[in-house]
C-alpha cells in the first residue's frame, strides 16, 4: 500500500485541504490483505453470475440496480479479505479513472450522432446506400453498408439504431426471416466497433493493453477482414434462396423520397462531416479531436444548409428530437443521439468498472486465472484463453468495456513475458470482449440490440456468423504462427 498526500491531491485542484490529511492509493495487489482462495474467487464470480442473469431474466429486475448488488457482493468478499472502505473505494476510482478517455469518447459518440442526423449525413448514407439494394444481394449488400456506417460513425449502436432498423423493415417486406436480418445487421456493425479509429471500444483496447490506437487496429485487421469475408459470402449464399418481390422495392422507394422531401441531401456538403473524421482520423488527430470537430462542422451544415433552427441544432448535441418524414419507424431514427441518450449505458459503464475495479483489486480473477496462465506456453492456446476470458467476463459483467479493462491486465505480463506485441494482446481481447458482447442477453449491447431491432439475442445468435468466426480464425492463425506482427518466441516463457 502506497499513501500519498491528500493535500498535494487538493492543491492540484485548487483546495485549501485540512492540516494532516491523507488518503491511502492502493495499487493492485500492495495491499496487506490476504490473497483470495480458488473457492472463495470461484464462489464471487458465480454469485456475480447468478445475480445477472437470474435478476434480469427470472425477476425483471434493473441492470444497473443488480450491478449495484454485484458491487455490494464482491465488497463483502474482500472485506473478508482484510480490505478496508478506503481502500475498496480507491480499486473502483482508480478503475473509473483509468477509462476516462474512452468514457469522454462515449460521450461524443450521442453528438456525433445527433448532429450527423441533423445535418443530413446519414439521411444522405441512407438514401444512396439503398439505391444499392437488390433483393437477392439483400444480406449481403445489406451487411457491407452497416461495416460501411459503423466504420464511419465509430458505432455499432448507432449503426444498428439506424440502418439496422431500415433493414429490419425491408427484410420483413422482403420476407427474410428476421433472426437472419438481425444477425446480419450485428455482424456488419460489429465491424466498424472494431476497427474504426473513433470507436469507444477501439481506443479502450488500445490503451489498456498499452499500444498505438493504429498499431492496433493495424493488427485487428489480420483476423477480422478474413472472417468478415467468409461471414459475407455465407450471407451471399444464404441471400440467394429469398427470391425478388414488389414490395420490398416500394419500400426502399418510399423511404428514399422521405428523406428527399425532408433533407437537402447534397453529398458534397452532407458528407463533409464525415470526411472530416476519415482525414483527421487518417492523420491520427486524437479521436476527441476529430469528433469534436466533426460535431462543429455538421452543426453548422445544420444551420446553414438544412435550414435547421439554431437553438434545435444545439439542444439535439444533448437530446435530439424525431424526424418529420411521415414514417414512424424512420422519424424515430432520425431522432437518435444526443448526449442523454448516452446515459444508460453511460451509467452502467460507470458501475461496471467499479466492479472491475474490486475484483482486479482484491485479484479474485488472478486467483482464479493465474494457474492456468502458468501452464500457457503455446501462443494458439495462450490466444484462445485471452478469448474465453474475455467471453466469461462478459457473462459476469454484462459489460464489455470492464472485460477489455481486466482482461489486458491479466494478461498483459504474459504476452510481455513470451514476447508478444502489445497489438497482439489489445486485439485478442477484443475479439474475446468485444466480438461476443452483443450475442449475450443480459450483456448492455445484447439489450440494445434486441429493444432496437425487436429480435431477442438467443434468435439472431445462430446468424451472427462474423462475430464468432472472427474467434475461430484468430485461434487458427495464432496456432500457425500466422498474423503474429513479427512475433518470435522467448525461450522459456
Amino acid at each position: 500500500m502506497v499513501k500519498k498526500s491528500k493535500e498535494n491531491q487538493q492543491a492540484s485542484m485548487g483546495v485549501n485541504p485540512p492540516e494532516q490529511a491523507t488518503e491511502m492509493v492502493l495499487e493492485p495487489g500492495s495491499s496487506a490483505a490476504r490473497l483470495p482462495s480458488l473457492a472463495q474467487a470461484l464462489l464471487c464470480f458465480a454469485g456475480i453470475i447468478t445475480a445477472i442473469a437470474g435478476g434480469l431474466f427470472g425477476l425483471g429486475i434493473s441492470l444497473h440496480a443488480l450491478m449495484f448488488l454485484c458491487i455490494i457482493w464482491t465488497s463483502l468478499h474482500a472485506f473478508l479479505l482484510g480490505y478496508r472502505y478506503l481502500e475498496l473505494r480507491t480499486m473502483m476510482s482508480g478503475a473509473i479513472s483509468r477509462a476516462l478517455p474512452a468514457i469522454y469518447i462515449f460521450i461524443l459518440i450521442g453528438m456525433v450522432i445527433a448532429s450527423f442526423m441533423q445535418a443530413g449525413t446519414i439521411a444522405t448514407l441512407m438514401y444512396y446506400g439503398l439505391a444499392w439494394l437488390s433483393p437477392t444481394l439483400f444480406l449481403a449488400i445489406g451487411m457491407v453498408l452497416c461495416a460501411l456506417m459503423s466504420v464511419a460513425t465509430g458505432t455499432s449502436w448507432g449503426t444498428v439504431g439506424t440502418l439496422g432498423v431500415v433493414f429490419i423493415g425491408l427484410g420483413e417486406a422482403l420476407g427474410v426471416p428476421l433472426p437472419i436480418v438481425a444477425g446480419m445487421i450485428v455482424c456488419g456493425a460489429t465491424f466498424g466497433g472494431n476497427l474504426s479509429p473513433i470507436s469507444d471500444t477501439t481506443n479502450l483496447a488500445a490503451m489498456s493493453a498499452g499500444t498505438d490506437l493504429y498499431r492496433h487496429i493495424y493488427s485487428m485487421l489480420y483476423t477480422t477482414v478474413p472472417a468478415f469475408l467468409i461471414a459475407l459470402v455465407i450471407f451471399l449464399i444464404v441471400g440467394f434462396s429469398y427470391e425478388a418481390s414488389a414490395p420490398v422495392t416500394t419500400e426502399i422507394e418510399k423511404i428514399r423520397d422521405a428523406l428527399t422531401a425532408s433533407y437537402s441531401l447534397q453529398p458534397f456538403i452532407t458528407l463533409l462531416p464525415l470526411l472530416t473524421l476519415a482525414v483527421l482520423s487518417a492523420r491520427r488527430v486524437s479521436a476527441e479531436v476529430t469528433m469534436s470537430a466533426s460535431v462543429l462542422l455538421a452543426t453548422v451544415i445544420a444551420i446553414s444548409y438544412q435550414g435547421t433552427d439554431s437553438i434545435t441544432a444545439l439542444n439535439a448535441l444533448w437530446q435530439n428530437t424525431p424526424g418529420s418524414t411521415g414514417i414512424e419507424n424512420l422519424d424515430n431514427l432520425l431522432g437518435r443521439g444526443g448526449i442523454a441518450s448516452m446515459s444508460w449505458t453511460l451509467l452502467l459503464a460507470l458501475f461496471a468498472l467499479a466492479l472491475g475495479g474490486l475484483l482486479h483489486g482484491a485479484r479474485f480473477l488472478d486467483v482464479m486465472l493465474s494457474g492456468l496462465l502458468l501452464r500457457l506456453r503455446h501462443v494458439g492456446a495462450l490466444v484462445a484463453t485471452t478469448i474465453a476470458s474475455g467471453l466469461v467476463g462478459n457473462l459476469a459483467m454484462g459489460e464489455a468495456y470492464i472485460s477489455i479493462i481486466l482482461n489486458c491486465q491479466l494478461f498483459k505480463a504474459k504476452y510481455e513475458s513470451v514476447g508478444l506485441d502489445p497489438a497482439i494482446l489489445s486485439r485478442t481481447v477484443e475479439e474475446g470482449s468485444t466480438m461476443t458482447t452483443g450475442l449475450i442477453p443480459w450483456t448492455t449491447a445484447g439489450a440494445f440490440y434486441t429493444a432496437t431491432l425487436g429480435v431477442p439475442v438467443l434468435d439472431y445468435l445462430p446468424y451472427a456468423f462474423f462475430n464468432y468466426l472472427n474467434a475461430f480464425v484468430a485461434i487458427i492463425m495464432a496456432t500457425l504462427g500466422l498474423g503474429l506482427l513479427g512475433y518470435r518466441k522467448i525461450a522459456n516463457a
